[in-house]
């Protein structure tokens, strides 16, 4: 009866496949439209196709892992594969760890800036207040369970995916289909060679689909997790890239570049105005609120698994040692995120973690073509093309914002340092006089294993 039970409170495919585009939707298509656009103009459709293709290569590698080691770990325990206990991989899940905390405020301060269209001028500048009380709600909702966090991921997602296609569909009818130039120059660009900034926006465009990687941590709480993982990942993408690229030509259609660039933090609702009417903003700002509640629900889930996970593999300070607080883990990544949403903008806080992801995802590409020939089955030719992608992207992005905004990358440069210090303390104080460091991996594995062979019978 016990193992029923646990049995039932696994996510399904449909609700790990909502939790992962509730992640996506909630800010890719909101909020980080207006960012990619500002960097390429009207090509910012195509640069989410192209974003699309960076991620279905970056996708095979997490893919291939998740069907050999679902747990409940994800990355943390991809990682610890391949690089085993350390500094590295302590270090590289750390950094995937806060690049998920900063998404969740990403999406929390989208809420706000939409939200906040709804009342006069002069309240704009509340719009992280109304994030912050959104990751409070967040909080009381993950704390309930598992079905709970299924039933309201689901229903979010199945509202604002119906709801999204038919603005898109019927706002590309209207306005039909946009002219694309491609003539446009982002600013402190000028003298960079032609297609530059293309390549450097792709770091937000794949942003807007890294939500994927949340149902790689869900991995111990799935359903037939060896296929239902690759398959939701598969899947959430899938339908993001139609939704966003149909999205991105309908605002394209409706509104100059000038325009979205200057509404960029609310573009969608900016655009539905002429379009649909007054009427049409209203109801892509529900729909909005509708796609962001949905994004922090699971954004909060999900990162408070990992850093549990992460707790459980001695890569941070045990939190099981808090004994005042219910799901210590949880407790934690909502008050960074609180943080977060407090301190920065959303331009930065999404530059931010566009940046700690990037580094993440090349971490595990390397590790799955470096370390792992022998255990998984791969082509080795993917990951190396993803590889060179993320590191092509990644330079490109670093430079435009060394020409534009250099405090992001002071913050991101020191968050880095911070991460990796850390970790050679921490690490430094759990080995032995043998040198080996017990981070608990295996133990857990094979609990997880004996769980899931117990649930078969």
């Amino acid at each position: 009866m016990k193992n029923s039970r646990g049995n039932s409170q696994k996510l399904s495919l449909l609700g790990s496949v909502s939790l992962g585009t509730g992640v996506m939707i909630g800010a890719g298509i909101f909020v980080l439209m207006g960012q990619v656009a500002e960097l390429v103009g009207d090509l910012f459709p195509i640069a989410f196709i192209a974003g699309a293709v960076v991620v279905g290569f970056s996708s095979y590698s997490y893919v291939k892992f998740s069907n050999a080691y679902p747990s409940s770990g994800g990355v943390a325990k991809f990682l610890t594969k391949a690089y085993g206990p350390g500094t590295a991989a302590g270090s590289f899940s750390l950094l995937m760890y806060i690049s998920m905390v900063v998404a969740e405020s990403l999406v929390a301060g989208t809420f706000g800036a939409y939200t906040l269209r709804l009342f006069p001028q002069e309240y704009t500048g509340y719009a992280s207040i109304l994030g912050v009380v959104l990751i409070g709600a967040a909080y009381i909702i993950n704390i309930s369970g598992n079905k709970i966090i299924e039933v309201t991921a689901t229903f979010t997602a199945i509202v604002k995916v119906i709801g999204i296609a038919l603005l898109a569909i019927s706002g590309l009818i209207i306005s039909g289909l946009p002219t694309i130039a491609g003539n446009y120059v982002a600013i402190n660009s000028q003298t960079l060679p032609e297609g530059f900034g293309f390549i450097a926006a792709l770091a937000l465009s794949i942003l807007a689909f890294k939500g994927f990687t949340t149902i790689t941590n869900q991995g111990g709480d799935i359903k037939n997790p060896h296929k239902n993982v690759g398959r939701s990942i598969i899947i959430s993408i899938a339908v993001c890239t139609i939704i966003y690229v149909i999205l991105a030509l309908s605002v394209a259609g409706a509104l100059s570049i000038d325009e979205i660039i200057i509404a960029k933090d609310y573009a969608l609702a900016a655009a539905a105005k002429p379009i649909f009417g007054e009427w049409g903003s209203i109801l892509t700002i529900f729909l909005a609120i509708i796609a962001t509640v949905s994004g922090v629900i699971a954004s909060v889930y999900s990162a408070s698994r990992m850093l549990g996970m992460l707790s459980e593999m001695k890569q941070v300070p045990n939190l099981n040692r808090i004994k005042n607080l219910k799901n210590p883990a949880l407790i934690f990544t909502v008050s960074l995120a609180i943080l977060l949403t407090v301190l920065f903008d959303l331009t930065r806080i999404a530059s931010i973690g566009a940046i700690f992801y990037l580094i993440m995802d090349i971490a595990i590409h390397w590790g799955l073509f470096r370390h792992l020939k022998k255990e998984v089955k791969f082509n080795p030719a993917i990951p190396i093309i993803a590889i060179l992608m993320d590191i092509i992207i990644l330079l490109a992005f670093i430079y435009l914002k060394y020409l534009n905004d250099t405090f992001v990358l002071i913050v991101a440069g020191i968050g880095i340092v911070l991460v990796f210090l850390f970790q050679f303390l921490f690490m430094k104080s759990h080995t032995d006089k043998d040198g080996i460091m017990h981070m608990g991996m295996e133990e857990n594995g094979m609990k997880e294993m004996g769980e899931e062979e117990t649930m078969k019978m």
